[in-house]
């Protein structure tokens, strides 16, 4: 299973036969909260990972982010781009392990929701520095993170620990907490991270 999703047929076939359990139909309930509290990140241009049907990307770019989702299923990013209409999200076919070589130290942030949960977990080093490498000098991710012990997936498990393992060098931690205003059945599970890339 892990080496199929390294393929956007994968993908594809899930949004096809409408298999896409984690499309929650709207942007995640904590960035709501994130962009309206006093701890809501200055606006600037934002890449978004695995973006799906880009309900996330919408909502940053409402509040002023210029906005660049990313997802390697067809099906997703036709989806984004026609519920994007009206605003200045833009949304490309593109594989995410590929985005250094066109979009290398573009980003003042990167946004990450249930997709560090769907790679590979052999992959997930490659995807720090694909992160790293796409942030400015000083810029930030900002994660939900989906941390659960159940077997197999995707979503595959991961712990606190081997996220801040993960993100131990060249980055500094400025957050990690339980998420309160999680949907139904991810409750208890998901963590607010924030980390700063360091020069």
């Amino acid at each position: 299973m892990a080496n199929a999703v390294n393929q956007a047929q994968f993908w594809e076939q899930r949004y096809q036969e409408g298999s896409d359990r984690w499309d929650l139909g709207q942007a995640a309930p904590v960035w709501r909260s994130l962009l309206a509290g006093a701890e809501a990140p200055s606006p600037g241009r934002i890449a978004v990972l695995g973006c799906g049907r880009g309900h996330d990307a919408r909502l940053f770019a409402e509040q002023g982010f210029a906005v660049v989702g990313f997802d390697f299923a067809p099906s997703a990013i036709a989806a984004a781009q026609a519920l994007a209409q009206g605003t200045t999200a833009e949304f490309l076919e593109r594989d995410i392990f590929a985005l250094p070589q066109e979009f290398a130290s573009q980003f003042d942030y990167v946004l990450e929701h249930t997709c560090f949960c769907a790679i590979d977990p052999d992959r997930r080093s490659e995807y720090v520095e694909v992160t790293r490498q796409l942030l400015k000098p000083d810029g930030a991710l900002l994660g939900l993170f989906w941390c659960h012990d159940r077997p197999s997936g995707p979503p595959y498990g991961c712990s606190l620990t081997e996220l801040r393992d993960r993100f131990a060098q060249g980055w500094q931690e400025e957050q990690l907490k339980l998420v309160t205003e999680s949907v139904e059945g991810r409750r208890g599970e998901e963590y607010l991270g924030r980390w700063r890339r360091l020069a």
